[in-house]
């Protein structure tokens, strides 16, 4: 049986402009193979609510698990919430629970919690909380698709707290071999291998070293023996 599918859905003006470097998919692949889930697609949309709209409904009805980044802050800007609302065709508005952790928070910290911050208490009806260990505002799980924070300490945070909460499959494991030659003068009988081995994931990485060309190749599947067993013809066909 595959593994469960993933999407990453990266939301905010900042990405798009250059402005700020996303780090959020590296993170969230790695943790996805690690847990035997495939991240199968990644998108970004700009502080848009038709294109969050859309984007969000794509890709909840394409995979498994749909993972948002960013725009559920307290400012102007932060219209995620509101977006996947609409998505799933909800109402939203403040939630108690939500709410009284923002409270609490503030309190402890000695700062107002005005109407800005009351913003981030915003959840649709019918989602559950993620916990937030680092900045306390939470995000949340409505259908299939995990409404996080943008910052990379908060994201990283609300991913520990929903992997526990989702069905894996076989962790993902790869093995590399390098090769010396150029792409062109591999390419036939890496063909062959990857039809003798339909179940792996056979890629060509290359590189140019010195004025010389090469490729790393990267053999990925979940069983370890046919990897073992391709990797041993690999090294048969292109000797170190």
């Amino acid at each position: 049986m595959p593994n469960p599918t993933a999407a990453i859905l990266i939301i905010g003006d900042e990405i798009l402009s250059g402005r700020t470097r996303d780090s959020n998919m590296h993170y969230l692949a790695g943790e996805l193979t690690k847990n035997g889930i495939t991240l199968a697609e990644a998108r970004v949309v700009s502080d848009d609510a038709d294109a969050i709209i859309g984007a969000v409904n794509a890709l909840r009805a394409a995979y498994d698990n749909v993972f948002t980044s960013g725009g559920i802050g307290p400012t102007h800007d932060d219209i995620t919430a509101e977006a996947v609302a609409a998505a799933f065709n909800t109402p939203i508005g403040i939630r108690q629970d939500a709410y009284d952790l923002l409270a609490a928070h503030y309190a402890r910290s000695g700062r107002e919690f005005n109407d800005a911050r009351q913003r981030m208490a915003r959840i649709p009806d019918g989602a559950t909380l993620i916990d937030n260990p680092v900045s306390i505002a939470p995000g949340f799980t409505i259908g299939n698709v995990h409404v996080m924070a943008g910052v990379p300490s908060v994201f990283q945070a609300m991913v520990a707290s929903v992997l526990p909460t989702l069905t894996g499959g076989a962790p993902m494991l790869s093995q590399s071999w390098r090769i010396d030659r150029g792409e062109g003068e591999i390419a036939g009988p890496l063909s062959t291998l990857a039809t003798e081995f339909p179940d792996l994931s056979i890629g060509s990485y290359p590189f140019q070293e010195n004025g010389a060309y090469g490729s790393n190749i990267v053999i990925r599947g979940t069983d370890a023996g046919q990897i073992d067993a391709a990797m041993s013809k690999l090294a048969h066909l292109f000797p170190a």
